[in-house]
């Protein structure tokens, strides 16, 4: 969730560096942020101290604080943290010092041990100012500089202490270097030729230099001027090797959009396309997947996911069922604590940033337990890619905006092609055809969706009903999902048959009811019936059709997708509303790509 920025080796710049970092941060979510810079010797007589400045509230707020202010450090940390112990105010954000001012921290994650460490701190004498866990690190830093240790001895001997899940990062007054760590929370270094950089995720430096290095769970790293190293717990050198991100810096950017989310969207075709490129072959009926050329047929399958990536888990686990293999989704968060046997399961993880604590933990737990493990990620590097026996990429690229988009449609591609790598079914060869055609069917959705006028429409409803069955009840869940991140209005997703189990007691004529009927088989048949219910109780209908079940007739509006598959109407579908609920947010003047309270990568359980 929280953001981290760190650079060496840009003196006169290092405060710009920092704050052009946290902007790129933005998206992760946050409530506060801060600066530390050190590295500048005292004036003669004069001891330095690390310089802070932090403030409560979006970025533009510490820039106020800063105008006019003289920061001169030559190494510096920035964070933007998402409050989880003590509320979001001045004293509570990051970097934290010691007693003396001679050291900083900032920290990602939880630390579990942190009362006991603190109790025993102030027992000591050490004086506490903030009402956060990651205080006691400089203060345990400081314990040790005065037994003797010298910087980065004293930065070990303090992560030592504390137990559970952290990115870490220091600097200290007259010392040209940033000390860092990381165990279950991500940090990436970025190389340039004569400046290093650290970052909780690449886009913070990306405009620096393409060269990075993943960090690994219990490492350390120094970067200064000299150079850059990695050490593991016990300080022996780690070799790594730099990896050169293939995303353009500019593709961060809105090209031109008015949100991050939209510019997404439109994307949509194009990260389709590299989703699929390579996999599906363009002119016979095959998928190819070299990196699953060893990966035995699965005879049961386990997905563990959270938000968006369970709604795309949930789609997958019916393409096996399909396929005549057993398969279940199950909520990461619930997987670790309570899970299923897993005998010869192959356990699948859903996670776009391959760094959600949830989906890690769950991925851990099976593996503990035997299973063979896959990552279905967007990101190369990522702690669930490299943990796992086997990494399947959805090629996105940097997903900006909160809600994602085009990386849920690209996790349904990919899973696709998982499916059809691993299983056959009789629909094999129609569903590979539907695949080839999914990217200018989203483009065919983009150029002519009624969305924004429907939105219009219902810009006062009470709540939004949204209803699917089959590989659609997936999408309707995530369709729900949307219109509550981005607007914060009522909505729920439902399997289209249990409207009159319990919700329909909820349907007036103010709550209007999506539903997505598409092809003409027994699912939309049935959905169709559903509507009528829904009808009879004078609430209006938006209704997702490619126009082959009839359904129109009962809708007050139709938000039309191309006749295809079932499986990528899925995608397409989707497409739709997302948009609605975009729509419905821009006219609402919500905060479309950093919603209230939510974080773009959720790294704590």
């Amino acid at each position: 969730m929280c953001g981290i920025i760190g650079c060496v080796g840009r003196p006169d710049e290092t405060l710009g560096v920092l704050i052009h970092g946290l902007s790129k941060l933005e998206y992760r979510g946050y409530d506060s942020a801060g600066v530390a810079l050190a590295g500048t010797e005292g004036t003669v007589g004069i001891e330095s101290t690390v310089d802070i400045e932090k403030r409560a509230g979006k970025l533009e707020n510490l820039r106020g604080a800063l105008d006019g202010v003289s920061m001169p450090g030559s190494v510096g940390i920035g964070h933007t943290r998402w409050s989880t112990h003590g509320p979001p105010t001045d004293r509570n954000a990051h970097p934290h010092p010691d007693c003396e001012g001679n050291v900083a921290v900032l920290h990602n994650g939880i630390i579990e041990n942190f009362q006991e460490i603190r109790d025993e701190l102030v027992a000591d004498g050490h004086d506490f100012r903030s009402d956060t866990d990651t205080e006691v690190v400089p203060h345990l830093i400081e314990e040790a500089l005065q037994d003797g240790a010298n910087p980065e001895e004293a930065f070990r001997e303090a992560v030592s202490r504390i137990e559970g899940s952290y990115a870490i990062a220091a600097v200290f007054a007259d010392t040209e270097a940033v000390f860092c760590a990381r165990q279950d929370s991500p940090l990436v270094l970025g190389l340039d030729a004569d400046a290093y950089y650290l970052a909780s995720d690449v886009p913070a430096f990306r405009d620096y230099t393409d060269r990075v290095v993943y960090m690994d769970d219990g490492e350390f790293a120094r970067l200064d001027p000299e150079g850059w190293a990695v050490t593991d717990a016990s300080g022996e050198p780690v070799e790594k090797e730099p990896h050169v991100v293939e995303w353009d810096a500019e593709e961060t950017g809105k090209s031109g959009y008015d949100h991050y989310m939209m510019k997404e969207i439109h994307e949509q075709p194009r990260t389709l396309r590299e989703c699929l490129r390579g996999r599906v072959d363009e002119l016979g009926d095959q998928v190819q997947l070299e990196e699953f050329a060893g990966l035995a047929p699965p005879s049961s399958v386990q997905f563990v996911a959270c938000g968006t990536s369970y709604h795309a888990a949930l789609y997958g686990a019916q393409l096996f069922r399909e396929a005549g293999v057993p398969a279940q989704a199950f909520l990461a968060s619930e997987y670790r604590t309570s899970p299923p046997p897993i005998g010869n399961n192959l356990v699948i993880g859903v996670t776009q940033s391959g760094e959600t604590a949830d989906t890690l933990s769950a991925l851990r737990e099976a593996s503990r337990r035997g299973a063979s493990t896959l990552a279905v990620t967007n990101v190369i590097g990522s702690s669930a890619a490299r943990e796992c026996d086997h990494a399947l990429y959805i090629r996105a690229g940097p997903e900006i905006g909160v809600a994602a988009s085009k990386t849920f449609a690209s996790q349904l591609a990919a899973l696709n092609v998982l499916a059809l790598a691993t299983t056959r079914s009789a629909d094999s060869r129609a569903a590979i055809g539907a695949l080839r055609d999914l990217p200018s069917d989203v483009q065919a959705v983009l150029d002519e969706s009624a969305s924004e006028s429907v939105a219009r429409e219902y810009i006062d409803a009470d709540a939004y009903f949204f209803i699917g069955r089959g590989y659609q009840y997936p999408v309707a869940l995530e369709g729900a999902l949307k219109m509550k991140e981005i607007t914060y209005k009522h909505a729920e997703g439902f399997a289209a048959g249990e409207l009159k189990h319990g919700p329909l007691a909820l349907v007036t004529e103010r709550t209007p009811v999506i539903a997505i009927a598409v092809g003409d088989g027994d699912a939309a048949g049935k959905t169709v019936g559903n509507i009528k219910e829904v009808e009879a109780r004078n609430a209006p209908v938006i209704a997702v059709t490619d126009g082959r079940s009839g359904v129109e007739r009962y809708a007050d509006h139709v938000l039309p997708v191309p006749e295809s598959h079932p499986r990528t109407a899925a995608v397409t579908a989707s497409v739709q509303l997302q948009l609605l609920a975009y729509h419905s947010a821009a006219q609402l003047d919500r905060s479309i790509d950093k919603p209230r309270n939510l974080a773009k990568s959720v790294t704590v359980e």
